[in-house]
């Protein structure tokens, strides 16, 4: 399967639409508002952005519960707005990607109105109730003259659509063949809604849940066989279009198809771990099972270990081999941010030194190149407390902090209006002090992303050699570049006996030194020199 070349050498930047820039003073963030900071994009130097779903949605899952995958919802624009967007990012050296949510739409979607009448609809996985009257478990109830109830997804409000399921039980007559034709229906109409958008100039997708189509599919065969058949359909009407999954296991994603997999938690059954997080121990509090409370390696107290990440990431390069990617972001709109809980804004240099330096497709969450805050006890807003558990999503898609105008330049609505509320810190970092500041975390991230964008061997494809997996973590990339990273709150003193450091070049530093036997790293500290 081809590769374009573009995306191996990626920065990605995620937007939440809603938070990001409001263009209309309506207290949301809109296409517009994104068109209007692109050139702020452009000097940052990200090379792509990824928009949460922007389609017309109620909005009881911020977008996620999509009712119309081929229309913009108006609180954002139309499809013109997306089109200009897609335009003048292109413009500027900027591609454009789209959340497409396949397996799940809203239960006002005309599809699912059309299926709730219609018992030979199945478009969606229907079951009738027993001779107990009793539906089976995890289906609800029909809202339409349709007799029976239908299979959720997450909320009620989000049924699954029917890709069909690997496995068959005489019992359970629901579960229809993959080949059957409610299935064969869904996936030519994702071909349909990816071939519309790409057509109005995006250049591909990150998928939501893109492991959970085919309904008890052992090791995920039927899932990832749809998912290469999309790809080679991809390949031959959109060869320089890419898709990115939403799977967490790149090691499998991968040969599914996808040109890359986000790895924000790694482990699991494949190497008999719980699953991990690589930033911060409160990235998924709600999800205490994948073993949140262990030890990460960017926190202050210097208890983690980074070998517990780079065997996870030795193990999915070996099976993903090229082409294909693994993707690494700082946060995303589910998770908590990088400055987040206890962690303080001088814990963040080592993080985006080490983002932008390791050879995975870094991606950054709004807002992050400013470290702004993760928000705890916001209100639910448009689902944003998880269904698993007492966790607000919404403390990281707060409001952009542009600058010190009111509601930090997002929006000249009343604040009562906006999406979110604003950091009520009056310290609140923002773009245009950072901006002024040239010792700034802004400044910093951006003079990474242009290292790295200057020297590919940097990148993905270049050679990597730890030389300690301990605290300071230091490596080198491609024989040309030492990278040092201390991300605890004290200094760490690493021997080696490697001739060719004792005359190293310091690109991009602070508080670690090289002499000819030692590499001495301050509290929070990180370095870049060439050999």
């Amino acid at each position: 399967m081809a590769m374009p070349a573009w995306l191996s050498d990626a920065v990605l930047y995620q937007i939440y639409p809603q938070s990001f820039a409001d263009s209309n003073g309506d207290g949301i963030g809109d296409l517009p508002g994104i068109a209007e900071h692109l050139d702020y994009l452009a000097w940052l130097g990200v090379t792509t952005v990824w928009l949460n779903p922007c389609f017309v949605s109620p909005m009881r899952d911020a977008g996620y519960d999509v009712a119309d995958y081929l229309k913009i919802d108006p609180r954002y624009g139309d499809s013109d707005d997306l089109a200009a967007l897609a335009d003048q990012a292109r413009l500027r050296g900027i591609r454009l990607l789209l959340d497409l949510v396949p397996g799940h739409t809203s239960d006002t979607h005309p599809w699912f109105v059309a299926s709730a009448r219609d018992p030979g609809d199945h478009r969606y996985i229907w079951a009738v109730p027993g001779p107990d009257g009793r539906l089976p478990e995890r289906f609800v109830r029909s809202p339409g003259s349709r007799q029976g109830g239908y299979l959720p997804n997450f909320f009620d409000f989000q049924p699954a659509l029917n890709f069909g399921y690997a496995r068959k039980k005489s019992d359970e007559p629901w579960r229809q063949d993959v080949t059957a034709e409610g299935p064969r229906a869904n996936r030519a109409a994702l071909r349909t809604i990816m071939d519309h958008w790409l057509g109005l100039g995006v250049s591909g997708f990150r998928v939501d849940m893109a492991f959970s189509l085919v309904k008890d599919d052992p090791g995920h065969a039927e899932t990832a066989r749809l998912w290469r058949e999309a790809r080679a359909w991809l390949d031959r009407a959109h060869p320089d279009a890419v898709l990115l999954s939403e799977w967490g296991d790149p090691a499998v994603a991968v040969p599914a198809g996808f040109h890359a997999d986000f790895f924000l938690h790694f482990g699991g059954p494949a190497n008999g771990r719980p699953l991990r997080s690589l930033w911060s121990n409160g990235i998924a509090p709600n999800l205490p099972e994948w073993g949140a409370d262990d030890p990460c390696y960017f926190e202050a107290d210097g208890r983690g270990n980074a070998e517990v990440f780079l065997s996870a990431y030795r193990d999915a390069l070996a099976a993903i081999g090229e082409p294909g990617h693994i993707a690494l972001p700082t946060a995303n709109h589910d998770f908590a941010r990088l400055h987040a809980g206890s962690r303080t804004s001088e814990q963040l240099p080592p993080a985006f030194a080490f983002l932008l330096t390791f050879p995975t497709l870094p991606a950054i969450y709004y807002g992050e190149e400013i470290g702004m805050r993760h928000l705890p006890g916001l209100p639910d807003t448009e689902g944003s407390i998880s269904i698993a558990s007492s966790f607000n999503r919404a403390g990281s898609r707060t409001p952009m902090q542009w600058d010190a105008s009111p509601n930090a330049g997002f929006s000249v609505a009343p604040a009562a209006r906006l999406y979110l509320p604003v950091d009520p810190d009056p310290q609140r970092p923002t773009v245009a002090g950072q901006r002024a500041d040239q010792d700034s975390l802004l400044h910093l991230v951006k003079d990474l992303i242009a290292l790295r964008r200057a020297h590919p061997e940097l990148g993905p494809r270049g050679s990597l050699e730890i030389l300690s997996d301990g605290y300071p973590l230091a490596y080198l990339r491609s024989g040309r570049f030492l990278v040092v990273v201390n991300p605890s709150g004290r200094a760490r003193v690493l021997s080696h006996d490697r001739p060719e450091l004792a005359s190293v070049t310091p690109v991009k530093h602070i508080g670690v030194n090289v002499d000819q036997t030692t590499i001495t790293a301050g509290p929070f500290s990180y370095g870049i020199f060439r050999l």
